[in-house]
């Protein structure tokens, strides 16, 4: 009975994750189809993968970007924090108008009729909030409240303070830092081995988190917002065949190659609904990709905080939605304040499941339209999260792709200067 307990075993840890999650996600879906609401009671398994994902998060973005910080040479450093900003904030932006041009051409709204009772939701943070939490003054605490772009931030001090150490002229000064560094190198191997084992957990975790989400919601509600859903899925759509896969193209990244990889990520992704939770699975998939560590340390965590392309997609055709229910003909005026407002809430919008509903208060805030619009989106809020997840975590490990594309030809062309400059 043993053996064949561990030749399932065996069998199981062998089969692709990619695999495993399809088959957990299909197997929820038919649970949440045939039990509906009595699926709820799967949720706690659900809520583990969710913790255990949470778990390592912390410790992966701090190690990762400690190491990649330490390794790169400054001047590097700033030229991939560049890039990085730049890519992100130009795709963002193509997000938000493909959102809002397939949302006019489809009006989701027509039909629907505005909610008589609004739905609560979370106070939006200001902008001065958000900037000023990037430092913070407990270090602990931003460590407990799980503040992404805070920990980022003290990681650079602690990655770049560490490399000076490395390279200090004083002997001791150095053999600390080199300390110091084993020290994360340690640590950072000790924790992929931890996500590794919680990897074999994950399908089970899908499978309760879409049978007990999917079966709460009701496919009743799905249907009723099918128009926006279709919106959203269309903008998803054409963010990938617009946009990335041509920037992929352009810088001869294989596409076959790279959805391969990718596949693990954007599954995990969809599943969860979390950009933050997925840091580690997309990290992963970086080292089977072979990009420089140096760049997906820097850009894979940020891009989970900052760069929410799926989320403003969403947004987006939310937004038209709420516009068709009050009637009202948005001017170009107004769409372009949407596009820009919609670009920086992204930036603040936490890679945690529920998040979009927070963003989409504040653009209809700014746009005056109904705030009772939240009470529908939030009815397939689990079906459009898990999509515009999925998005958000493919523009990070595109954006992954191009940078080190565009790192390892600097670096090729500043080999064959020193060559060439070289005495014979």
């Amino acid at each position: 009975m043993s053996r064949i307990l561990v030749r399932i075993w065996h069998r199981y840890r062998d089969t692709k994750l990619l695999v495993k999650m399809t088959v957990g996600f299909v197997l929820g879906l038919i649970v949440a189809l045939v039990f509906g609401q009595q699926a709820q009671v799967l949720s706690p398994i659900g809520d583990i993968l969710l913790n255990l994902l949470q778990l390592v998060v912390i410790p992966i973005i701090m190690l990762t970007l400690i190491d990649a910080v330490n390794t790169t040479q400054s001047g590097s450093l700033v030229r991939v924090a560049f890039k990085t900003f730049a890519f992100y904030l130009l795709t963002t932006v193509a997000a938000v108008i493909i959102s809002l041009s397939l949302g006019l051409l489809i009006n989701p709204g027509t039909g629907l009729n505005r909610p008589e009772n609004g739905t609560e939701t979370p106070e939006p943070p200001s902008f001065t909030d958000q900037l000023v939490g990037v430092f913070p003054e407990n270090f602990f605490q931003a460590l407990t409240d799980g503040k992404i772009l805070a920990l980022i931030f003290v990681s650079m001090i602690i990655g770049l303070t560490l490399a000076g150490m490395r390279r200090s002229s004083d002997v001791t000064i150095s053999d600390f830092g080199a300390l110091l560094h084993k020290f994360v190198l340690a640590a950072k191997e000790m924790t992929f081995r931890i996500l590794a084992g919680i990897l074999q957990y994950a399908p089970f975790g899908v499978f309760a988190l879409v049978a007990s989400d999917i079966g709460s919601q009701g496919f009743d509600a799905l249907a009723a917002l099918g128009k926006l859903t279709g919106a959203v899925y269309a903008g998803l759509a054409a963010q990938i065949l617009l946009i990335y896969i041509p920037l992929l193209l352009i810088n001869r990244v294989p596409i076959g190659g790279f959805f391969r990889i990718a596949g693990e990520p954007m599954a995990t992704a969809f599943t969860t609904q979390s950009s933050s939770g997925t840091i580690p699975v997309s990290l992963q998939a970086t080292k089977k990709a072979g990009i420089l560590q140096e760049v997906a340390g820097f850009v894979i965590p940020l891009g989970a905080t900052i760069n929410m392309d799926g989320a403003v997609i969403r947004l987006g055709a939310s937004v038209v939605l709420a516009a068709n229910i009050a009637g009202h003909d948005m001017s170009l005026l107004e769409l372009g304040a949407i596009v820009l407002t919609a670009t920086f809430v992204s930036i603040g919008t936490a890679g945690v499941p529920g998040a979009g509903l927070i963003g989409l208060t504040i653009l209809l805030q700014q746009a005056g339209l109904p705030l009772e619009t939240v009470a529908l989106v939030a009815g397939v809020d689990v079906i459009l999260g898990m999509g515009a997840t999925m998005i958000n975590i493919t523009g990070d490990l595109v954006g992954a792709h191009l940078i080190d594309k565009s790192e390892r030809r600097i670096s090729r062309k500043h080999a064959t200067s020193t060559t060439e400059g070289s005495p014979s």
